[in-house]
């Protein structure tokens, strides 16, 4: 079997499991009025849930390495949740904030630091680093803002959430490192 089937396959798999997974909230609107999607709610999450596993399927094909693979998971696993959280609830009080739209520099920060490293394992290490720091940045800028102050938020909410997606990303990049380290470890011993 070619790469392009294999990746047509692994590609299909991700749109059943994105229907599969589409289906729960279908059938429950079915039984209860507790569950009530718009047809926008099914097309923003169907959109997120096959991006990301899309996502997945194709940088995971940069690397055999399981680790490389790990740390891809946590990342793009990070940025689902920090996306839908902040779709569903907002990260900084309830509801649209201009403070959440400062969470769109985080995917900014990834994209390019995605871009510029072309996968490479010490790259995505630093991409991973400075996308951690990019919510430190904004748990700073939403205090000296006093964005503590928006209806439900506060200063643990917002010293809590970007400090959760922070650790997040940080072990990503932990992570990546130590592929780093090790594929510096076989080269060296290859030259030897």
């Amino acid at each position: 079997m070619d790469t392009s089937e294999n990746l047509s396959k692994n590609l299909l798999i991700v749109a059943l499991i994105t229907i599969i997974i589409l289906l729960i909230p279908l059938v429950a609107m079915q039984y209860t009025t507790e569950v009530d999607w718009s047809m926008a709610d099914f097309i923003i999450m169907g959109t997120l849930l096959f991006s990301t596993g899309s996502a997945f399927v194709i940088l995971s094909a940069y690397s055999n390495n399981y680790l490389y693979k790990l740390a891809m998971v946590l990342a793009l696993g990070s940025t689902f949740l920090m996306i839908w959280s902040n779709l569903a609830v907002g990260l900084m009080g309830g509801g649209a904030h201009v403070g959440n739209l400062m969470y769109a520099v985080v995917i900014g920060v990834g994209l390019v630091g995605t871009y510029l490293a072309r996968f490479s394992s010490r790259g995505m290490a630093h991409t991973m680093f400075a996308m951690a720091s990019t919510f430190v940045l904004i748990a700073i800028i939403a205090l000296a803002a006093n964005m503590q102050n928006y209806p439900g938020s506060s200063v643990k909410e917002i010293i809590g959430v970007n400090g959760f997606f922070s650790l997040l990303y940080g072990v990503a990049g932990i992570l990546f490192r130590l592929v780093s380290n090790n594929e510096a470890i076989q080269l060296k011993k290859s030259d030897t």
